[in-house]
Order: structure tokens, then C-alpha cells, then sequence
């Protein structure tokens, strides 16, 4: 774990260029974004807004599974940025696996990022990759404060096409992720 440092999911954002977690390391005011899909942004939020579905969904579906044989995820690492892709890797422990011999998985960041945020374990990024992308805070604060009304906007689009398509788990979801928008306020 040398030359790794822990971090936070400082925030959860959408830009011009798609959505983006913006991981913060500890005691530096920088950040790290790394960009996911729609669908992986919204299960994060579901994760660290500790939204209660009515059925699990994947990553529910995998931490129930890790700890019905007695293994848990002990930290994710976002350890290389190699041809503009990070690569990430979960760190599990448990039976057999231990600390100094943990079972160690490839994995997406987006679904690392869920994991965490659902399991609350931390968060390590290596410095070279803190080095290669990491941003000054201050970059970002204007793309916050457009983000929430156009996270907002975007949910609704999103609640309205899934009534009209009748996915009705996916618009409690949906309005679910909305009703926390508007407790921010």
C-alpha cells in the first residue's frame, strides 16, 4: 500500500463532458475526477445516500453474497491511469484471505465507488495517478454549484421517461434520488 493515498468521494457531478467522481485525497485540496456512466453514478448515490431498495440490485446482490461466505471488502484501490484508463482493484479479506494475503479483484472504478459507498470502507488512490490527473479544488466549485440544478433537471427528465416506459422501480429510485436534492436546499 506504499505510495497509496486514502481518499473521500468528495463529490458526485455532472459536466459537459459526462459524470464524474471527483475523489479527494486526505489533507490535500486537490481532486481526482474519474468519469462513469449513468448508470454507475446513480448506484454510488444510491450507496452513499443509503437509499433502501425493494429488491437489491448488483452490487447489494455482491456484498450479500462476500458476506454469506465470510469475506468482506476490506478497501478499493484506484492504482494506475494506463492509456487514459484507470484501473481499480477490491481489496478482500476473510477464510482464508488475510491482511497480508488478502484475495485481491480486478474491478471497474464506478463499481468500486459503489461498493465503498454502500460498504464504507476507504478509498486509496496511488500518487501517480493523484500526480498525472489530480485538479485544484477550486476548479470544480463553479461545476458544482451548475451541477445540483442540472442534476435536478436530468432527474426529472429521467422520472418522467421511466413512468412513461412503466419501469416503476426505476422512478421510485429516481424520485427518491430527487426528494434528497430537494432536503439540500
Amino acid at each position: 500500500m506504499k505510495d497509496m493515498v486514502v481518499s473521500e468521494i468528495w463529490s458526485i457531478l455532472k459536466t459537459n463532458h459526462g459524470n464524474a467522481i471527483l475523489l479527494k485525497p486526505k489533507n490535500m485540496e486537490i481532486a481526482v475526477p474519474i468519469f462513469i456512466g449513468a448508470m454507475e453514478m446513480q448506484s454510488v448515490l444510491i450507496g452513499r445516500e443509503k437509499i433502501k431498495l425493494p429488491r437489491p440490485h448488483t452490487h447489494d446482490l455482491f456484498l450479500n453474497m462476500l458476506a454469506n461466505i465470510n469475506l468482506t471488502i476490506r478497501r478499493v484501490e484506484v492504482y494506475e491511469l494506463k492509456d487514459d484508463v484507470y484501473h481499480a482493484r477490491l481489496v478482500i479479506t476473510g477464510g482464508e484471505y488475510t491482511n497480508e494475503k488478502p484475495l485481491v479483484l480486478e474491478s471497474r472504478p464506478s463499481d468500486t465507488f459503489a461498493l465503498a459507498a454502500r460498504k464504507k470502507c476507504p478509498i486509496f488512490l496511488a500518487v501517480s495517478v493523484i500526480e498525472q490527473t489530480g485538479l485544484p479544488l477550486d476548479f470544480f466549485i463553479s461545476e458544482l454549484e451548475e451541477e445540483v440544478v442540472d442534476r435536478y433537471g436530468s432527474l426529472k427528465e429521467q422520472l418522467e421517461k421511466a413512468v412513461a416506459e412503466e419501469e416503476y422501480e426505476q422512478a421510485a429510485e429516481i424520485r427518491d434520488l430527487l426528494r434528497l436534492l430537494e432536503n439540500d436546499d
